[in-house]
């Protein structure tokens, strides 16, 4: 199967096992999450999906809520109390212990708070988003506020990393993440302890929040080369 449709498939199964009606969710960003959306509101328009409270993490994710007649809210609404029982979101990485790197599209400070927000979280994923160990293929993107540019990125050197500050491709300057701030890329050779590090970036003062999820994962959907999907459950 073309990746797009291991993606497609791996969303619908996803939203199909966890999703029911009445639920309170969270739905992440990014070109497999995005998948999940489209599957509820197919779902809502058959009648087999109602009274869904959802929380999108970021402007993509709200303009295809929107699109496709999902009404939205966010966690200030004091009716959810300020939990989801459940959040689907997509995977830059994942390792063995299912500690992920996530947020290059520039939501992972809401996706971070959803995610972390929820009982339950999982993830959708082909399988090249699997590896041995964090940091092999991306680098660890780190939202900061613009004037602790300079000062976090000296601090993410003396950790190791080989930091740049993301710039746009469509027009000059840099990237904003959704809530304005700026985002570094910070490159490590190994990242050996993914737990510890992200508890020491998110010290250094100036950071917003790093795209080191280390919370637990509850569900892991994963698609396959030859369009199975491995439902992973921890």
């Amino acid at each position: 199967m073309e990746k797009n449709e291991i993606k497609k498939l791996v969303a619908y199964t996803a939203a199909d096992t966890l999703i029911k009606s009445g639920m309170k969710v969270g739905l992440g960003s990014g070109s497999t999450a995005i998948e999940v959306v489209r599957r509820i509101a197919q779902l809502k328009s058959e009648q087999k999906l109602q009274n869904l409270m959802v929380v999108p993490t970021s402007l993509q994710t709200k303009l295809e809520c929107l699109t496709l007649g999902i009404p939205i809210t966010t966690l200030a609404d004091p009716a959810l109390k300020a939990q989801l029982d459940l959040t689907i979101d997509g995977a830059d990485e994942i390792d063995p212990q299912y500690r992920l790197i996530k947020g290059h599209g520039g939501a992972l400070l809401s996706e971070k708070i959803t995610a972390y927000a929820s009982v339950h979280f999982a993830v959708v994923a082909d399988f090249s988003k699997i590896v041995d160990k964090l940091g092999i293929k991306f680098a660890v993107p780190v939202e900061v506020v613009p004037e602790a540019q300079l000062t976090v990125s000296r601090q993410l050197e003396s950790l190791g990393a080989k930091v740049n500050l993301l710039m746009a491709t469509n027009f000059a300057g840099p990237v904003y993440t959704e809530h304005g701030n700026l985002l570094l890329h910070a490159k490590f050779k190994s990242i050996e302890h993914p737990d510890a590090l992200e508890k020491s970036l998110s010290a250094i003062p100036g950071v917003v929040e790093s795209g080191l999820f280390c919370r637990q994962v509850n569900h892991i959907f994963v698609g396959t080369a030859d369009g199975k999907v491995d439902h992973i459950q921890t």
